[in-house]
């Protein structure tokens, strides 16, 4: 069964362009909606360092189901849509981890999420070390060749 999402809030203030690298020193707002959450829900937020927020990449026009080059890059292999972190996703959807530097009611200020101004904000939730990758990470050459300069 199909489900509908809707946003508790939108990215202002970050980046309107798609230029995919140097995010680290973005800062950005997440405004969260009144009309979805209640003022107290962001209560106890400002005790955590960092967020993960699940955005839409709400500019993108294509889907991939199959394969395509990281960015279009030929150099790069052809790997598999869920072998990437592309917008052209089938649903279209970001998660990302931020440093969070202030919270004010329902406005999160954030500082390295790599969403663009406008994009609709689905959730959002402590970072919590113990969720992380738990023993070595492996991943291929190619991503790590792309993510030197994306943060």
């Amino acid at each position: 069964m199909p489900h509908v999402f809707v946003p508790i809030g939108v990215v202002r203030g970050s980046r309107q362009g798609t230029r995919q690298d140097n995010w680290g020193d973005v800062e950005c707002r997440i405004e969260l909606s009144p009309e979805e959450l209640e003022p107290e829900a962001t209560l106890g937020l400002s005790d955590y360092s960092h967020v993960e927020v699940v955005f839409t990449f709400h500019l993108s026009d294509r889907v991939c189901r199959g394969t395509q080059h990281p960015r279009g890059n030929p150099d790069w292999p052809r790997v598999g849509i869920l072998a990437q972190r592309a917008p052209n996703r089938p649903n279209h959807l970001g998660v990302t981890v931020c440093e969070l530097l202030v919270v004010d009611g329902l406005t999160l200020t954030v500082r390295g999420l790599d969403a663009l101004d406008g994009s609709p904000v689905l959730d959002v939730k402590p970072y919590l070390p113990e969720f992380a990758a738990r023993g070595a990470v492996r991943e291929p050459d190619w991503s790590r060749e792309l993510m030197s300069n994306y943060f």
